[in-house]
């Protein structure tokens, strides 16, 4: 979609792009493999890259889907797609290559950009996605690359056509049918986040991106690099190299789920690791556990500060380190208070406001939420009312106007990687000839970590195993919805409404939350 760009406006890649300009000897990026980019070769890369994409035909309307790691080139691709004008879509890692398809054809990719890490899994999806064109972020088994043809073109600063009004990305989350809800976002929300400078994370910042650049640490890096900052990235997350990297490093500030945060207090080279550089933890994504939390403040120091918020609406709230004090119902640590420009309202059925104290479920109006779902009208029109989204969680404020979040109205599992909708999977499962019936809910242990289970009515002459199942959902779906457990019932209790009882499997079964 296509709102025009005003003489004034900026886009996110110009403003992050014209940052570094300042300063085009600075070491910015220092990648998996110990390379180190400079502030220069990042510009002069983007521009060239973007100039290719535009003399290829990619800008406004054009879609990039991404099939990228935590590389400095997957890095330069989302920028130059952007200056390009195109919308940006990621296919994440962990999903199946079916449904990355199925992705890939719903946005109606116009090419795809693949680098060095995801090269296994472009091999598995490309014979499922079509003919899209597909181009290398370098030398590549398969295709043409792109950053050589790309080094024929000018290094000097390219304006994007994009307007504040205009798609930047398409966000895919968990949903109920056989391709995962695309959330729309549009350039202008996103580039007045990036105003907001990210408090406590180090001057300058020095942000270790050890989860995917494709989530929230893709805008993190573009915060850090806004304020002057340096970014180290790592494949993936791995506990002892993220102790080694913030020691070696000397970084400031790293995102992390709370299940990450669990393992980093569990590695036995804590103790030993130098962790004085560190300012900021920025954890959230799910539930944590207060006494893991407590814990980690006794470690790392008053550097925590949790994010409350989701695909719709990325920021919500903030919890800083001094409030991790502020309890509500049931001792759980309050989410903390609105971010700038957030409005949180608690509402009953009705869309009454309800007052301090009362639970009822959380709604937001906030300047960084979604436009809606990609060609979902019915979908955005049913959580989306008068600018305001309906987070589908329960909620109250207190008197001092602290968030406290205390369950979710909807029936989604949130693990590391992304989000379960349990009746996806058991869509899946019913297609299983050892399968008759079967009810998928998520457990949390101690930690408040969650965790996805499958009680199942096996057909006659079956005894299906964990392993077949979560193998065969892993193929289908993705490993972050194979079942952890499985538990062989011989029919599934009812509610009076005739539906299954979750509640009651998760209580006999998986533990009480």
């Amino acid at each position: 979609m296509t709102g025009g760009r005003p003489a004034d406006f900026v886009s996110y890649p110009e403003a992050v792009l014209g940052a570094l300009a300042r300063s085009p000897g600075r070491p910015v990026l220092t990648a998996a493999d110990g390379r180190g980019i400079t502030a220069g070769e990042l510009c002069d890369g983007t521009y060239r890259l973007a100039r290719e994409l535009a003399a290829r035909g990619i800008g406004p309307g054009a879609t990039v889907s991404l099939l990228t790691g935590n590389t400095p080139e997957a890095l330069s691709a989302r920028y130059a797609a952007h200056l390009a004008g195109a919308r940006v879509v990621h296919l994440y890692d962990g999903m199946a290559p079916e449904v990355l398809a199925r992705i890939a054809a719903s946005v109606e990719t116009t090419v795809l950009l693949v680098d060095s890490t995801r090269h296994a899994a472009a091999k598995e999806l490309l014979p499922l996605a079509g003919r899209p064109v597909v181009l290398g972020l370098g030398p590549r088994p398969f295709g043409e690359d792109v950053l050589a043809a790309a080094a024929r073109h000018r290094s000097d600063p390219l304006r994007s056509p994009a307007g504040p009004d205009d798609d930047l990305a398409i966000q895919h989350t968990g949903g109920t049918t056989g391709i995962p809800k695309g959330i729309r976002t549009t350039h202008g929300p996103y580039r007045r986040g990036l105003n907001f400078p990210l408090a406590d994370a180090g001057d300058p910042p020095r942000y270790l991106a050890c989860t995917p650049l494709a989530r929230l640490s893709g805008p993190l890096t573009d915060k850090t690099l806004l304020q002057g900052g340096s970014a180290v990235l790592q494949l993936s997350f791995n506990p002892g190299a993220v102790l080694a990297a913030i020691a070696r490093e000397r970084v400031t500030h790293l995102w992390l789920l709370p299940p990450l945060l669990h393992r980093l207090l569990d590695h036995p080279d804590l103790d030993r690791t130098d962790l004085s550089s560190l300012r900021r933890i920025t954890y959230g994504g799910c539930p944590a556990s207060a006494a893991r939390l407590r814990r980690a403040a006794e470690v790392f120091g008053p550097v925590l500060h949790g994010w409350y918020g989701q695909s719709e609406v990325p920021g919500i709230a903030e919890v800083r380190p001094h409030e991790h004090g502020i309890t509500g119902p049931g001792g759980r640590i309050t989410a903390g208070r609105p971010l700038p420009g957030v409005e949180v309202a608690i509402r009953d059925d009705t869309g009454r406001s309800l007052p301090a104290g009362e639970v009822g479920e959380i709604h937001v109006r906030a300047p960084g939420a979604m436009a809606g779902y990609w060609r979902r009208p019915d979908l955005t029109a049913e959580v989306l009312r008068h600018g305001w989204v309906r987070t589908g969680d329960a909620g109250c404020l207190d008197e001092d106007g602290y968030l406290f979040v205390v369950d979710r109205l909807k029936d989604v599992i949130i693990v590391v990687g992304g989000h379960v909708h349990p009746t996806e999977v058991e869509e899946l499962l019913l297609t299983h000839p050892a399968v008759a019936q079967c009810a998928v809910f998520g457990t949390r242990d101690a930690d408040a970590t969650e965790h996805v289970h499958a009680a199942v009515v096996p057909a006659p002459g079956h005894h299906p195993g964990r392993e077949e199942i979560a193998a065969f959902v892993a193929a289908r779906k993705g490993a972050l919805y194979a079942p952890e457990a499985l538990h062989l019932v011989p029919e599934l209790p009812l509610t009076s409404a005739g539906k299954p009882d979750k509640a009651l499997l998760r209580r006999t079964l998986g533990g009480a939350e």
